[in-house]
């Protein structure tokens, strides 16, 4: 392995390292906040975000998010997702699911498998201090064609979602999803 190989090798587990230290309790200042952050406030407070400053998002960062997508659960471990990282305008990731690293799967389990790393990834970005926002492509045949031909992808990939990130233009307020009417206990009648 040649010495260029070892730094992006060390640099990666450094950055990896420090999302989970991040993630976990570390300390967390953009747009003037500061204070510990636990997984479970990232969770509560993750919003979509779709209007972002004129500021590049770095290719750290980026892989960071990445890697945060790809540490997501994934059915026999088959890790089916694709990711086509666009950033000629402003920064969106783009989660597919490679149908050839799937073999012998019956159904969609990509798509669970894509979701969690597509949400993996949208609490990386806030956990950065960044702003994303799911926009939904599959399983809109005409969508998944449109985005398809633009990147190029080959037929046994599958965009599931592009995912625009940048840095938010705004901060709004979480909105409040609880609702104890969704939930039973030990089966569906009360």
């Amino acid at each position: 392995m040649n010495r260029t190989k070892i730094l992006f090798f060390c640099a990666g587990a450094v950055l990896a390292a420090l999302l989970v230290w991040w993630l976990s309790a570390g300390e967390r200042t953009p747009a003037g906040e500061s204070g510990k952050r636990s997984p479970l406030d990232v969770i509560m407070t993750r919003t979509s975000i779709r209007a972002y400053r004129d500021c590049p998002v770095g290719a750290d960062t980026v892989e960071l998010l990445l890697r945060a997508a790809m540490a997501a659960p994934s059915a026999v471990n088959r890790q089916p997702w694709a990711f086509v990282v666009v950033d000629d305008r402003d920064l969106a990731v783009v989660v597919c699911g490679d149908l050839s690293r799937n073999p012998g799967a019956s159904g969609d389990w990509w798509v669970m498998d894509a979701s969690a790393a597509s949400e993996n990834l949208l609490l990386a970005a806030h956990a950065l201090g960044l702003g994303a926002v799911w926009t939904g492509v599959y399983p809109r045949d005409e969508r998944v064609e449109a985005v398809r031909r633009v990147l190029g992808l080959p037929s046994d990939v599958v965009p599931l979602n592009p995912i625009p990130v940048g840095y938010p233009a705004d901060n709004p307020e979480p909105k409040q999803k609880w609702n104890p009417a969704n939930v039973r206990h030990n089966g569906w009648t009360e």
